[in-house]
């Protein structure tokens, strides 16, 4: 808790920068005024910054955000999130669109570069998604199934890149239904078990595919469909979200081999109470398969890569891996202040993986824990989320802008 405590003091101590105002069509003011991060340091410093220009009538919320933080594979890593939000159109008819760049390091060796974009244009006709990464990837590693024990466990390092992009199409203008057409490219290189060079990876985790070559690339097209009725995806208050993606990865795109998989994701949100008020309870699930048994090893389903990298709290990414992959996460979100600055939730989560040689599951992997909210930017939503979870696997402490789900 110590550490923890002296995490928040020594972010309240960073500048922070943001640009905001309302737009001409946004809706009145609460009658208890907002308050964020942002009001405190400039009533700290006694500064007020000249309104942003206007471009197009549309405002963008930006949000800065240099943080310490733990990292996969062991380590303090310094990360820097920024985060900007903005309407492509009338906020009564236009979901708030989002950009976030995140590069971080750790001073064992891993290092992170993320630029993610969730873009809706004028009354959500369109919306076009995408997700870049480069991480240089010593993580470990147990194998598939329920793994090894905690002491067999084995660090794998690769180098991997992503390329996401997807665009949808609303398939009526009154619809909430989008069918999409994506582009999808995994990439990993220089594979190879780093603590033990003795131990090849195919050995270890007794899977052919992706582990007895230096790299391996997944290269597809996708058919995805969504329905998304979250005007804000960085806070939800209410509503839902569906979205399921089918991706076929020939050889002829440049792919080892010739593999399928399916994703399907459902999200709710049920809001309580006063609407100005958070007091949320949150439901999430997703199911990830493979649909042939040609996958790389690294790019079979696993806790904690799911799109957003946010699942299994209390449980390290990629303790559990598998053809397939079952996600479950309950979490309730209360305002404690009434000017929405500070917040806090609980939740609870529990997957289950297939075995390592069929598509039987295993048992259930439950985890739980609570977390601080801090308001960041009242204008898009944008929390500091401080998360701690815990699990008969270990426990995990984790930093980040906007909920996890």
């Amino acid at each position: 808790m110590n550490r923890i405590a002296l995490i928040i003091v020594l972010f309240l101590a960073l500048p922070c920068c943001l640009m905001a105002q309302r737009r001409d069509d946004d809706p009145d003011e609460d009658t208890v005024p907002r308050k964020d991060v942002i009001d405190l340091f400039k009533g700290v410093i006694h500064y007020k910054p000249k309104p942003p220009k206007k471009i197009s009538r549309r405002r963008i919320y930006y949000s800065l955000l240099p943080i310490p933080s733990s990292m996969p594979g062991g380590g303090v890593a310094v990360i820097t999130s920024t985060n900007a939000a903005f309407y492509m159109g009338p906020r009564r008819t236009t979901n708030l669109s989002n950009v976030s760049f995140t590069p971080s390091f750790t001073f064992k060796g891993r290092f992170s570069f993320a630029l993610r974009s969730n873009i809706w244009l004028e009354g959500n006709m369109h919306n076009m998604v995408g997700d870049m990464r480069f991480i240089i990837n010593p993580q470990y590693t147990w194998g598939m199934g329920n793994g090894v024990p905690d002491e067999q466990k084995q660090l794998l390092g690769n180098n991997y890149f992503r390329f996401y992009e997807t665009f949808y199409r609303k398939l009526r203008p009154r619809s909430k239904w989008l069918a999409g057409l994506g582009y999808h490219m995994d990439w990993h290189s220089n594979i190879g078990i780093r603590a033990n060079d003795s131990l090849p990876l195919s050995k270890f985790v007794s899977y052919k595919y992706g582990t007895d070559v230096a790299q391996t690339v997944s290269s597809g097209i996708s058919f995805n469909l969504l329905k998304e009725s979250r005007q804000n995806s960085i806070n939800p208050q209410a509503g839902h979200y569906f979205n399921a993606v089918f991706r076929i990865n020939p050889t002829f795109l440049g792919s080892n081999d010739t593999w399928e998989s399916l994703y399907v994701d459902y999200r709710r949100y049920l809001h309580f109470g006063d609407e100005r008020q958070q007091n949320v309870l949150a439901f999430w699930g997703f199911y990830w398969t493979t649909l042939s048994g040609k996958a790389p090893y690294l790019d079979l389903p696993s806790i904690g890569w799911d799109p957003n990298t946010r699942s299994g709290r209390g449980i390290d990414q990629n303790r559990f891996r598998g053809k397939g992959l079952i996600d479950f996460e309950v979490e309730y979100r209360r305002d404690i202040t009434k000017n929405g600055l500070l917040g806090f939730v609980v939740f609870a989560n529990a997957n289950t993986v297939t075995q390592p040689n069929n598509y039987k599951f295993t048992g259930l992997h439950p985890a739980v824990g609570t977390g601080l909210r801090m308001k960041f930017n009242k204008k898009s939503g944008t929390n500091i989320a401080f998360d701690y979870g815990i699990s008969k696997y270990g426990s995990t402490f984790n930093i980040n802008l906007g909920e996890a789900f």
